[in-house]
């Protein structure tokens, strides 16, 4: 039977880099040997995809789900950002204050990853949380404090330091997953 890398998702605001989480955090990731997977854009997506794909002797792949600007198949302008290296471009076009309804790619960035995190981000980021929660996958919020995300549910663990988000992905991925 083949075995496959685990994917983490990593959501987070799509303006602001946040790099210091970002960085620390994709770094890990790539060293852990799993997949990244983002919505493949700017801001925290582009600042994990960076560290990720900037680290010496990685196996894993940065995945973008790419979204499509409306009334087009056309990626909508930044997408994919230039550390992406397995674009999905899809024909869907909502984000945002959107992002639970059926045409958002959120759902295919919540449901390909084994577990999640969560970053500072807005109205996006909170909709990938409620995502999170609707299909019961495991997600932990990388963040100082509740207030980060919009809206966040107190259900949601919240750790600040990474070393407690590391914990918490190890604890639902495995060397190798089938």
């Amino acid at each position: 039977m083949e075995t496959r890398p685990a994917i983490v998702g990593v959501i987070g605001s799509g303006t602001t880099h946040h790099p210091e989480r970002s960085a620390r955090l994709g770094h890990w990731l790539a060293i852990r040997g799993v997949h990244l997977l983002t919505g493949g854009g700017g801001g925290v997506m582009a600042a994990v995809s960076k560290a990720f794909y900037e680290t010496r002797g990685r196996s894993g792949s940065v995945i973008g789900i790419i979204p499509c600007q409306e009334g087009s198949v056309d990626p909508k302008p930044g997408y994919p950002n230039q550390w992406v290296e397995i674009p999905i471009f899809t024909h869907l076009p909502l984000s945002g204050t959107h992002g639970t309804e059926p045409l958002s790619r959120n759902h295919i960035n919540i449901l390909s990853s084994d577990v999640i995190v969560a970053l500072p981000g807005g109205k996006g980021t909170a909709s990938e949380v409620a995502l999170a929660e609707k299909y019961q996958r495991p997600i932990v919020a990388y963040l100082k404090s509740f207030d980060k995300i919009p809206g966040l549910s107190r259900q949601i663990q919240v750790r600040s330091d990474l070393d407690e988000v590391c914990k918490f992905v190890e604890s639902y991925i495995k060397e190798e997953r089938k």
